[in-house]
């Protein structure tokens, strides 16, 4: 799947990650992505940091900038003026997909729109991230991945119980409602190009981080809708799954993670404890999540014996599923990461060698590295047939840099 999406033109007008990490899904697959970016100041990650990256020459890229924004080129646009606005529309014309996560509505005034486009691409596939979607009565309203963390119930349920220390809510430790609409944006595109392909008609995808954010509730919002009742804060433990969270062992916490009653049968025989295998509290699963309190105190009083190493051999030797729970240093260390080549490097010609995490359906080594701000804003110019004086007024008038 490397090449793909070769030929497959898209245009990048999003910031920030949702839309970013959907561009860089298509680079991945082989498309030609063309990142524009404000001239000056470019994507908002830019100056999210530190961490950042930085040559000898001072050039600079911050880590969230890096991680999504592999395989594109930039080019440095000021689209509040005229000029600047025919240049994007110039390489529109030449698109199949552009990619925007402004405001809706915002883009009208530049007519950047998707029906401003669409008349000089008819096939042309415009997807619009946003916050609250096109219409409805937020349309418009901004708001970043932690508010919808909050807004649409992730955060209910997420976080220790009350009644124990800590108790309260909590995000998610990266923008899962980012990545998860970029996702969703990469699979509604592909479809579209589909279509495309059969009909020669474009689409415009209406994609909002409030209805991923709803959908990434799962079977949360499955349990909500056939119970009436609201998820609560259940700390480590699944909600529909027992024992299956996080248990302290004699030297540290492992992740124990029982999904059927086979499962728990030959746990119980490895711990030494078959009788908790016939117990009617525990026989199956939906005695075990009724019963949860007295499940936990024996599975604890049963982890506590043997440190994690100990438990790790014994639950690989009998099939019982477990994880430790590890730094992300430990992670890169790990014998099957490596094998699986997940980190991978990227040279850049000014920057050196920058660290990448590849997809995990393809190989990032042939990628391009992440691009510096405007860094190829002349190559891509040229390309479109603008003469080096044209591109040296256009430097000079700062529309673009």
């Amino acid at each position: 799947m490397q090449n793909s999406l070769a030929g497959v033109k898209v245009l990048d007008l999003s910031r920030i990650l949702a839309g970013p990490w959907c561009s860089q899904n298509l680079a991945d697959l082989g498309a030609e992505v063309i990142k524009v970016e404000a001239v000056g100041s470019g994507d908002d990650t830019r100056g999210w940091g530190p961490p950042y990256m930085t040559s000898e020459a001072g050039d600079q890229l911050s880590a969230y900038f890096i991680s999504c924004n592999r395989g594109k080129r930039s080019i440095a646009i000021d689209f509040s003026q005229a000029a600047g606005q025919d240049l994007v529309r110039r390489m529109c014309s030449g698109s199949h997909i552009v990619i925007e996560n402004f405001k809706s509505g915002s883009l009208d005034k530049f007519g950047l729109d998707y029906a401003s486009l669409r008349s000089l691409n008819p096939g042309l596939i415009y997807a619009s991230i946003t916050g609250f979607g096109q219409d409805g009565p937020l349309a418009g309203r901004p708001g970043y991945d932690y508010v919808f963390q909050g807004m649409a119930g992730f955060m209910s349920y997420t976080g220790i119980p009350d009644g124990h220390p800590g108790a309260g809510p909590l995000r998610a430790g990266v923008a899962i409602n980012d990545i998860v609409t970029g996702m969703y944006a990469t699979v509604a595109i592909l479809a579209a190009l589909r279509k495309q392909e059969k009909t020669g008609e474009g689409e415009h995808i209406d994609l909002a981080l409030l209805d991923a954010a709803v959908a990434l509730n799962a079977n949360q919002n499955m349990n909500y809708l056939l119970s009436g009742q609201p998820p609560t804060r259940g700390g480590n433990a699944h909600p529909n799954c027992a024992p299956y969270e996080v248990f302290p062992c004699s030297d540290g916490f492992l992740i124990l993670a029982i999904g059927n009653d086979r499962q728990f049968a030959k746990f119980c025989v490895m711990a030494g404890r078959d009788e908790l295998a016939d117990d009617l509290r525990f026989r199956t699963n939906r005695d075990r999540i009724e019963n949860l309190s007295a499940l936990r105190e024996h599975v604890t009083g049963i982890m506590n014996q043997r440190t994690r190493e100990d438990w790790g051999r014994l639950f690989d030797a009998s099939g019982v599923p477990w994880g430790p729970i590890r730094a992300l240093d430990e992670v890169f260390r790990d014998e099957q990461v490596k094998h699986r080549e997940i980190l991978q490097t990227l040279h850049h010609p000014r920057m050196g060698e920058i660290p990448t995490v590849r997809n995990p359906i393809v190989s990032a080594e042939r990628s391009l590295p992440p691009p510096l701000l405007g860094e190829h804003t002349d190559e891509i110019l040229l390309s479109l047939g603008i003469s080096e004086a044209d591109v040296a007024s256009l430097r000079d008038r700062n529309v673009v840099a």
